[in-house]
């Protein structure tokens, strides 16, 4: 019998319920004042998943990258269970249970994919295809183009012990895997699903979510100049530099500070410290000569 796709969870009342007792639980970059990213974005397909688990922490690491949209295709255990959402699942998904009340239920791969124009499989493993072979790395402009024109593009991902089997590899446009150590090629489910994420994330959200921004200008030459010709001059006072060897360690210690690349706070910073140093056994030997004065 087929299953026709359906929402996973019916009861909406009770999941919103569960959300708010898992607010706690979300990571500590979750800011639910800020708004989610809602654009059009790849399917994401599971297909014979095993645990509750699992397919709870692809809802997370699905919503980590603004991906929101699942398919289920006949999970091991059922779905839902008892007419709500299963408990391990929930608790996995950190608050991303949004994810997990849409998701829609398949009989088959085939019938997952059935409205998509583009597909992708994943595989750790060669299967002898004659397919386009890719990194999540690669494929994602691609995605990304196809997307942008209209098409809508799934991903598929296989069973927790075995992956996808060939028959459902064949029914996608290409392949994607990873570059990860050959002795050691099994990723976890979550885990394909995030990596994959992370790298349509990267590609239509490339720019870091913040920077820190320095009020201080960067240095002037000059600056800097001034700064190693007190340097250097103090350091001659004090026999720092061997004879014959000047040229070369004040080149060394030009490098040093060229390389930090200092902004004018800094550089007045470092300016004050050579001072202090410079200065401070001076005032020390007057203070303690004032004071021997003052006790005669």
């Amino acid at each position: 019998m087929s299953l026709s796709p359906r929402p996973a969870i019916r009861n909406v009342k009770q999941a919103s319920s569960q959300r708010q007792d898992l607010i706690s639980m979300t990571g500590s970059g979750t800011d639910r004042t800020r708004p989610a990213v809602q654009a059009p974005a790849p399917v994401v397909i599971l297909v014979e998943p095993q645990l509750a688990e699992n397919i709870g922490m692809c809802a997370r690491a699905m919503a980590n990258f603004g991906l929101s949209e699942m398919r289920l295709v006949a999970p091991r255990d059922g779905w839902p269970s008892g007419g709500g959402l299963k408990k391990g699942a929930t608790a996995a998904a950190s608050g991303a249970t949004h994810i997990l009340e849409n998701a829609r239920l398949f009989d088959s791969a085939a019938e997952a994919i059935a409205d998509l124009n583009h597909v992708l499989a994943t595989t750790a493993r060669e299967r002898g295809q004659m397919k386009r072979v890719l990194t999540p790395a690669e494929a994602m402009p691609e995605v990304a183009g196809r997307i942008g024109s209209g098409e809508r593009v799934g991903i598929l991902f296989g069973r927790e012990r075995i992956g996808l089997t060939n028959e459902e590899i064949s029914l996608a446009d290409a392949i994607l895997t990873f570059p990860v150590n050959p002795a050691f090629a099994s990723l976890n489910l979550a885990q394909a699903v995030l990596l994959n994420g992370y790298e349509w994330f990267k590609t239509t959200h490339g720019e870091p979510p913040f920077r820190e921004n320095n009020p201080s200008p960067p240095a002037k030459r000059e600056m800097i100049l001034s700064m190693f010709d007190y340097l250097e001059a103090e350091l001659d006072l004090c026999g720092f530099f061997p004879p014959g060897k000047k040229p070369v360690m004040t080149a060394n210690l030009r490098d040093v500070l060229h390389r930090l690349d200092m902004t004018e706070q800094e550089a007045r910073t470092l300016r004050g410290v050579f001072k202090s140093l410079v200065e401070g056994p001076k005032k020390a030997r007057l203070l303690a000569r004032q004071a021997g004065e003052a006790e005669e």
